[in-house]
C-alpha cells in the first residue's frame, strides 16, 4: 500500500513541477515582451539595422569580472611571433634563439665556432 501512495505522491509532485514550469516560461515571456520592444524603438531612433546589430553582436567580446584583473597576453597563452636572431649563412635558415637549438648550430659549436658569428 506505501508503494501506492509514493507513486501517487510523486505523480502529484510532478504536476505541480510542469505547472511551476509553465508559470515560469510565461512570467519569462511576458517580462522579455517590453525589453525587445524597448530594443526595436531604440534602433528605429539611432536608424541601428538589424544586419549592424548581428555585426557587433558577432564582434562582442565576453568582459571580465569587476573583482577579477584582466588577463596578460602572456597570462591567457597568446604567443606572438618572435623575429629571427641567427641566420645560417649558407642554408639561410634562421633560429629565434629560444628553445633547442637547430643542428646547423649545434654542428657549428663542436667545430669551435661561436653562435655569436650567426648573430642577424
Amino acid at each position: 500500500m506505501a508503494r501506492q501512495n509514493y507513486a501517487m505522491l510523486q505523480a502529484k509532485i510532478n504536476k505541480e513541477i510542469e505547472k511551476l514550469q509553465k508559470q515560469a516560461q510565461t512570467l519569462q515571456t511576458k517580462s522579455r515582451k517590453p525589453v525587445v520592444s524597448s530594443l526595436v524603438r531604440t534602433m528605429k531612433e539611432y536608424d541601428i539595422s538589424p544586419d549592424e546589430l548581428a555585426a557587433a553582436y558577432g564582434k562582442v567580446k565576453t568582459t571580465t569580472k569587476p573583482d577579477r584583473p584582466a588577463k596578460s597576453a602572456k597570462a591567457a597563452g597568446i604567443k606572438k611571433p618572435v623575429a629571427p636572431k641567427y641566420r645560417h649563412p649558407a642554408s639561410g635558415a634562421t633560429w629565434t634563439g629560444r628553445g633547442k637549438a637547430p643542428l646547423w648550430v649545434v654542428e657549428a659549436e663542436k667545430n669551435g665556432q661561436p653562435r655569436q658569428q650567426f648573430l642577424i
